[in-house]
């Protein structure tokens, strides 16, 4: 069973960084893989902000590219969202999924990835 759980939200001022960490256990990493980050801005419907597949080919929204990087440590079993340079557009519970995608099938965007963490909060006051 793949369990996904995220740290490292908080509040920051706009223009800060924040780290988020997606800790993966029971992930096999022998096949293809694809992990993700969304958001769920206050109000609005969830929404995909970047991924990462096999081959370590990332994926990003146009309102987060040149501004998030995603990454993972595989040794660390571990997912990665650097967020920089924050605006208040980016307030919002982010979450981590994963699950089994052919490299070129891990879009950004993809809601049928079957496994989620619980939401992390970030919250960016201007």
């Amino acid at each position: 069973q793949v369990q996904l759980m995220e740290s490292g939200g908080g509040s920051v001022q706009a223009g800060g960084s924040l780290r988020l960490s997606c800790r993966v256990s029971g992930m096999t990493y022998n096949t293809y893989y694809c992990m993700a980050w969304f958001r769920r801005p206050p109000g609005k419907e969830r929404e995909g902000v970047a991924s990462l597949d096999t081959d370590g080919t990332t994926y990003y929204s146009d309102s987060v590219k040149g501004r998030f990087t995603v990454s993972h440590d595989a040794a660390k079993n571990t997912l990665y969202l650097e967020m920089r340079n924050l605006k208040s557009d980016d307030t919002g519970a982010y979450y981590c999924a994963a699950d089994h995608r052919h490299p070129g099938l891990c879009h950004y965007n993809d809601p049928t990835l079957r496994n989620w963490g619980q939401g992390a909060q970030v919250t960016v006051s201007s």
